[in-house]
């Protein structure tokens, strides 16, 4: 937000970026070298925050300070799945900081790491250099952090002190501080974000399907579907907002008024991201990770196993959602966006567990659940495979079952492979 920094100016060329406090350049370490502050917790949802910018108005700030030694403290709690770059991202922004950026950094602090980092650092070693990684450091808690730097000079978010009490508390077995939070509020009546599908149903006059979710399919099967790399696309932060506080305010909407197809598909995948309960339901988070172990010729018997179990209103929403997706699949020669690319978009979107946030691990049977769902929507979502129906065996499904799973990182039509053998992360 603006007044993390009352000297920063709207006319400042990353103003967008800049404004969230995100980067932040204050005091010098023990050794008097310029200090760069990188606070995950101040990163806001990704839909709100683009990360081509942010990785701009990085080198941006560092270009000022490369030429002579200095350090990055890198805050790591409060990353989360809403607001986690893409693995592919990471990679991209790794290979863009090159010898000049790498040369006089001397010290990466990673203050509070979590298992993600330990596992994105396996997953980056064969990149990172041998010199480059003596040079990061971890500290569990913000006083391992004062050995080394003038911790009173550095913007620390309170979010992060606080987070480093409560960790400090249960180490020395103390109860951790109570946590101040303000009483919820009531939605508003028009409200479509952040509230729950029978909330909308009620206020709908019983109606299943949302209407953002009715709103947005609908202007993107007659106006999208041959839209390249549909999905993938970011849109104007601020214009998403705009957009949602419209429609919270139960006001029309017409999205050829900003001449951005990618609005309304921001708009829909941000619906799903603030459900209070994602569509699959909590319950079902366990089911769908055990997908890998399932036999490839009754994975798809799987799948319709699982959905059965949904509420019936999330069934339905849910089956909405698929024949959309499916229909975008079906132009894929022209969209760039198959089941699998579309699978890696939407699958976390689509469940998340009750607590904490999907790992690493989860993207593989995630994404290979939600393929499932979108390429052969009309086999897993039969009449007579409704919620509380039992519907015949599956077991023949074989070849419908047997396909490869593709990875997450390019937009090419879908390819005929041998074997449903794994997900390959980019």
């Amino acid at each position: 937000m603006a007044d993390r920094d009352p000297m920063l100016s709207t006319s400042h060329s990353f103003y967008d970026v800049a404004r969230h406090g995100i980067l932040q350049v204050a005091g010098e370490d023990r050794y008097g070298r310029r200090v760069v502050t990188f606070s995950c917790c101040r990163m806001p949802p990704s839909h709100e925050l683009n990360h081509q910018r942010l990785l701009e108005y990085l080198k941006f700030t560092l270009d000022q300070h490369v030429e002579h030694d200095y350090t990055i403290v890198y805050f790591h709690y409060g990353l989360n799945s809403r607001n986690k770059p893409s693995l592919s991202w990471l990679q991209s922004a790794y290979k863009e900081f090159d010898r000049k950026y790498k040369k006089n950094l001397k010290a990466l602090y990673v203050v509070h790491p979590t298992s993600f980092i330990k596992v994105l650092w396996n997953l980056f070693r064969p990149l990172i250099s041998h010199k480059f990684g003596k040079k990061v450091t971890y500290f569990s808690y913000l006083s391992e952090l004062r050995e080394h730097l003038q911790c009173e000079q550095l913007p620390i978010p309170p979010e992060v002190l606080r987070y480093d009490e409560k960790l400090r508390s249960l180490q020395e077995g103390r109860p951790p501080p109570p946590t101040k939070t303000p009483p919820p509020r009531p939605p508003l009546p028009t409200q479509q974000f952040g509230v729950s599908l029978q909330y909308l149903k009620e206020k709908n006059q019983g109606e299943l399907i949302p209407p953002v979710l009715r709103l947005t399919v609908t202007y993107l099967r007659e106006n999208g579907l041959h839209t390249e790399g549909l999905f993938r696309r970011s849109a104007s932060a601020q214009t998403v907002r705009q957009v949602q506080r419209l429609l919270d305010q139960g006001k029309p909407v017409n999205f050829d008024d900003y001449g951005d197809i990618h609005v309304p598909a921001v708009i829909l995948k941000t619906f799903l991201r603030e459900l209070p309960q994602p569509l699959l339901t909590f319950e079902a988070y366990e089911r769908v990770m055990g997908i890998t172990n399932v036999e490839s010729s009754l994975r798809v018997t799987h799948c319709r196993q699982i959905l059965r179990s949904l509420p019936e209103h999330n069934y339905a929403v849910l089956r909405y959602l698929m024949a959309f997706l499916h229909a975008v699949s079906q132009e894929s020669i022209l969209n760039k966006m198959n089941s699998s690319n579309l699978a890696c978009v939407f699958g976390l979107n689509l469940i998340w567990p009750s607590q904490g946030t999907s790992s690493l691990s989860a993207l593989l049977p995630l994404n290979l659940f939600t393929e499932l769902l979108i390429e052969y929507y009309e086999t897993i979502f039969s009449a007579h495979e409704a919620p509380g129906e039992r519907g015949p065996g599956m077991a023949d499904a074989g070849g419908q079952g047997s396909h490869h799973i593709r990875g997450c990182g390019g937009t090419d039509p879908p390819q005929p492979s041998p074997g449903l053998s794994g997900l390959r992360v980019p």
